[in-house]
């Protein structure tokens, strides 16, 4: 769910020195198209100077390949994919709740399991990349996602009997075990279809400008910010599908309107392949990191010097300046031995990020209800304006909107107010200070969706049905809240990570992210279902049980508010005492002008 966040991986730092300013327009795409020839007659063409090929592995031409031109056609590829998935991401609850037959918490444990998947999918997908190359890799998710959309569609046709079946309060009739078999292949290749394109196709569009050159640059950044609004424009079309879906019944529409997105990806990536620019695979970063451990292993009965002489290159890293031999985590400088010290200290900066990294994990715990457990309680509530019926999963739409929102114009609104309370002149808020601020909306959604349970709680209607006269509107603080957390935490949580690791490890940046997301939807999945053992013992019906009304959401919501602020506490800790990059390169600096003559 923190899709915000993730699509910008790829743009790196042109995005995170741009900050949340509103992007460009579109003229350096208009200059560019304009100055596609090769230049002056006679000349030889102009080459790009990021080292990037074309198709046959020779230096790429500028105006031949890449550019605009390639990047509109990914971009387009961007938003079709997100259509597709995110209507079954929206959906799937409601889908296994009222078509599989499943009770909240079952459907609830299948999106959190099946999440958890799709993000898990996506640093297995940069890994492969590293070795195959972005193109090849992009055009394997996509067949991927195709077959699975296909499939998905195909086992509807077996599982929607009675005719419009599965909406709220029309279950549909039990299924043969294949044809829920066919349901659980289709989701997972789409797991692993989209976790693939979610790291690498962004990736592979970023690598279409030069960031050598001062307009290709510039035209990346800007690209970053389109690629990112693609997404949310892809989001807003499948919660207008959503919204035919499940105000008529008809699944099996949007399930083939899905896998003709996918299609048309497909088609349009393939479209341009010959002017694609690529990048040699350079190998993964995770061999750097082992190498390093294995070495301090291996060498830890071996002394190293008190002054370290023996270590290799730490020359290099005296003059050069830019990080110096840091004291901590002193079992790894025995790696430098025989391992570049270089290397040894780029993996001391990554274990230095772990406890941070470890506390956003719970983020994505408290991203997971939306999909799931806020859309069951709208689902059993009053959705009735005038003679239209809202769907749960259309509420979803506040969120977009809260979150886009906020991304535009943070520099307007939230900064202003920082330096108006802290009286001070600084530009923005750091990394950390957003995500902790991420984190403390985090706690005020979870407890809104807790008082709007028990309201929901107090209207329901006592009957064996799963419904309240509350209206479904009064979840929009809620959804509100959660844009505004994920605003904040999802950027910020990207832009650290961009700015904290090394240059040897940058691929790392998008490995932790995704890892967060992944992480998170195992852990909700292990809340839900601790949870459900404690308290849905000797009769009694928990927190989160079939019907709703029966059990205590809001208790569910309180006790992730509660998890929320020690995480929080967990977080302020930690990054208080976190050390950042360039606070070592600024002591390294420091310490060399005591020690020059």
């Amino acid at each position: 769910m923190q899709q915000s966040g993730n699509e910008m991986i790829g743009f790196g730092d042109d995005l995170v020195a741009h900050g949340n300013k509103t992007p460009p327009v579109l003229s350096a795409a208009v200059f560019e198209l304009q100055q596609s020839g090769n230049g002056e007659e006679g000349l030889p063409p102009a080459r790009t100077k990021d080292g990037s090929l074309d198709r046959y592995g020779k230096p790429a031409v500028r105006g031949r390949t890449g550019g605009w031109k390639s990047g509109l056609v990914l971009l387009v590829s961007q938003g079709l994919v997100t259509i597709a998935f995110y209507v079954l991401e929206a959906s799937i609850v409601l889908f296994t709740k009222y078509v599989m037959r499943q009770t909240n918490a079952e459907a609830e444990s299948t999106f959190s399991l099946w999440m958890g998947t799709v993000y898990l999918c996506s640093p297995v997908g940069g890994f492969l990349s590293d070795y195959l190359g972005r193109y090849l890799i992009s055009i394997y998710a996509l067949v991927f996602l195709t077959v699975g959309f296909g499939l998905l569609s195909a086992s509807a046709h077996a599982l929607l009997k009675p005719h419009r079946c599965g909406v709220i309060g029309k279950l549909c009739d039990p299924h043969a075990p294949v044809g829920v078999l066919i349901f659980y292949i289709s989701i997972y290749l789409i797991a692993l279809g989209n976790g693939a394109c979610e790291s690498v196709l962004a990736t592979f569009a970023a690598d279409q400008f030069d960031e050598e050159d001062p307009a290709e640059k510039q035209s990346k950044t800007s690209f970053g910010w389109y690629f990112v609004m693609s997404s949310n424009i892809g989001r807003f079309i499948s919660v207008a599908l959503l919204v035919y879906t499940e105000s008529t019944g008809n699944w099996l529409p949007i399930f083939w309107i899905s896998t003709g997105c996918v299609i048309t990806a497909l088609v349009f990536l393939l479209s341009l392949t010959r002017r694609y620019r690529r990048f040699k695979p350079s190998g993964s970063p995770i061999s750097r990191i082992a190498q390093v451990i294995v070495a301090s292993w291996r060498n830890r009965n071996l002394q190293v010097p008190s002054r370290g002489e023996g270590l290799l290159y730490r020359g290099e890293w005296e003059i050069d300046g830019t990080r110096r031999k840091t004291d901590d985590l002193k079992f790894l400088d025995k790696a430098a031995i025989n391992i570049p010290i270089t290397q040894v200290e780029e993996v001391k900066c990554i274990l230095r990020l772990l406890p941070v990294w470890l506390c956003t994990i719970w983020s994505s715990v408290v991203f997971m209800q939306m999909p799931s457990l806020f859309t069951e309680q709208g689902a059993a509530m009053d959705g009735t304006i005038l003679h239209f019926q809202v769907p749960p999963a259309g509420m979803i739409a506040f969120d977009i909107i809260s979150t886009s929102t906020l991304i535009v114009f943070y520099d307007k609104l939230i900064v202003p107010l920082h330096i108006k309370l802290t009286k001070t002149q600084s530009k923005t808020l750091a990394e950390l200070q957003r995500i902790g601020t991420g984190f403390v909306i985090a706690v005020v959604t979870m407890l809104s969706a807790g008082l709007v349970e028990q309201q929901r709680l107090k209207y329901s209607d006592g009957s064996t049905k799963e419904m309240s006269s509350l209206h479904i509107l009064w979840q929009i603080p809620q959804y509100i809240l959660m844009g505004a957390s994920k605003a904040m935490v999802c950027v910020a949580e990207k832009e650290f990570f961009a700015a904290q690791t090394p240059d040897g490890l940058k691929s790392l940046e998008m490995i932790l992210s995704f890892c967060c997301s992944a992480l998170g939807g195992y852990m909700c999945h292990t809340i839900l279902w601790v949870v459900n053992k404690i308290f849905a013992s000797n009769g009694k019906p928990g927190w989160v049980p079939p019907n709703l009304n029966d059990g205590h959401a809001d208790r569910f919501f309180f006790l992730l508010a509660a998890l929320t602020m020690l995480n929080l506490g967990l977080f302020v800790m930690f990054a208080y005492r976190y050390i950042s990059i360039s606070t070592q390169m600024r002591d390294g600096i420091e310490e060399m002008e005591e020690v020059a003559p």
